[in-house]
């Protein structure tokens, strides 16, 4: 297998355009990777192999759609496509409580409110004296909810018509796009890179390190001398001030 993936490395960079088994077979360590950084933040009860499934087939579906003439690097690509099945497949696992749910969807109001009141990023006391919370309960909720916080940016927009699509439509390159929906995702983008430089300090290095640098908890806390839990925490709390603040320029 190692000697294929040489050859099949060696081809692309020669530029010879690879089929979509090369493309499959060479990027199937992709999907373990996606998998396994993924599945580590989610309960132990879940099938890792449901996972992978519905990874393989974002990839051989990314691999069936790719252009390469578009300028796109393929790993970039794919990544978004194995990423979005696997949600997919956690959404249709339905494994997040309601009660969970309720949780997270008050905690978003809470920050939206604030921040607007505020004019700026309420502070984590602020937050937690707003919702009749001690600063140690409100540290637990952020514990609670940090599984839902994984998957909970892909819904954060909402198209003109009200009905939601995720970061991967965003990113996404479809051929078949007209100019105008090329402009809503460009201005998308854009605006998520201007609400997450808008975060505070900590939450936006936690989330740079995390999905850009793709760090997991562990490693972020070694970066900044701080516990998993407390990643866990800023990373949970990020979330929640992105999805309020995409909401309200969508």
């Amino acid at each position: 297998m190692n000697c294929l993936l040489k050859a099949y490395e060696y081809e692309a960079q020669r530029g010879v355009p690879m089929s979509r088994d090369e493309l499959v077979v060479t990027h199937l360590p992709l999907v373990k990777f996606i998998v396994d950084r993924i599945a580590s933040s989610l309960p132990p009860h879940l099938d890792r192999d449901d996972l992978r499934s519905a990874a393989v087939i974002g990839l051989i579906s990314a691999a069936e759609r790719f252009d390469p003439s578009r300028g796109v690097q393929f790993k970039t690509f794919a990544e978004q496509r194995i990423r979005g099945t696997i949600m997919d497949e956690l959404r249709a696992q339905d494994w997040l409580t309601r009660s969970l749910r309720d949780k997270f969807k008050k905690l978003e109001k809470e920050f939206s409110q604030l921040e607007q009141r505020l004019g700026r990023n309420p502070s984590s006391d602020e937050v937690a004296t707003a919702m009749g919370l001690e600063l140690k309960d409100y540290f637990r909720l952020l514990e609670e909810i940090h599984l839902l916080s994984f998957v909970s940016l892909d819904d954060a927009w909402h198209d003109e018509d009200g009905a939601p699509f995720g970061l991967l439509d965003v990113l996404e390159d479809k051929g078949t796009e007209s100019p105008q929906s090329q402009l809503i995702a460009r201005q998308t983008v854009e605006r998520l890179a201007e609400a997450i430089d808008s975060l505070p300090e900590k939450e936006r290095i936690v989330i740079t390190l995390y999905y850009y640098e793709e760090l997991n908890l562990k490693e972020i806390g070694a970066v900044l001398d701080l516990t998993e839990s407390r990643i866990s925490q800023l990373h949970s709390q990020a979330i929640v001030r992105l999805r309020g603040k995409m909401k309200r320029v969508a």
